[in-house]
């Protein structure tokens, strides 16, 4: 087996990315609309127990609802911009990914979701790359994501980003509501601080 190693940020061509991400599929990468390589550290444990716990809620709310599809932070989606982003949870409405066909379904769906969740790990505190988080999470918007939560579990904050809209931060909030995006989902953050 080979090792593959490159500088945390490198210049790519969506093509070289596809390429690229197609043949280490078990690393986390991501590429900038400005064509950036970013590759993202494993998750260590607690980081990975509270993303389970946030797809969880969204995936058994996304079964009961039925209105749409929810996924994991292994999916990898093109966005407008031509960035290919994978936020730690999403979810789609239903008729926006069934206007998908198969093949575009199967790769890199080229489609920004309507909802997005992102996890502040504790490598993410370090102030530039929090600051990388926050703009990500307006490049979001940037490209149609309606809403997006960013959950710091360290400091129990949530910034909450929504389309057309300025930043709300709320301190220690037990719950989040979908709003009009995914109305009836509610996500407890009790398990998500502990």
């Amino acid at each position: 087996m080979n090792t593959l190693t490159i500088p945390q940020r490198f210049k790519l061509t969506p093509e070289q990315f596809d390429e690229l991400a197609n043949f280490n599929r078990d690393v986390n990468m991501e590429l900038t609309a400005q064509g950036e390589l970013m590759v993202m550290p494993p998750t260590g444990g607690t980081a990975g127990r509270k993303n389970r716990r946030l797809t969880q809620q969204l995936g058994i709310w996304t079964d009961l609802d039925g209105t749409g599809e929810s996924f994991d932070s292994s999916t990898t989606f093109i966005l407008p911009n031509g960035a290919r982003r994978s936020p730690d949870c999403s979810w789609i409405k239903l008729d926006r990914w069934n206007a998908l066909t198969p093949s575009q379904q199967d790769g890199f769906p080229p489609i920004a979701p309507d909802f997005i969740i992102e996890l502040v790990s504790p490598s993410d505190l370090t102030n530039q790359r929090y600051e990388d988080l926050q703009a990500k999470m307006q490049e979001y918007l940037d490209n149609e994501v309606r809403l997006g939560w960013l959950i710091d579990s360290v400091s129990k904050r949530v910034e909450i980003y929504r389309l057309g809209e300025a930043v709300e931060i709320l301190q220690n909030p037990k719950t989040l509501k979908g709003e009009n995006v995914l109305p009836g989902f509610v996500l407890d953050l009790e398990p998500i601080w502990s």
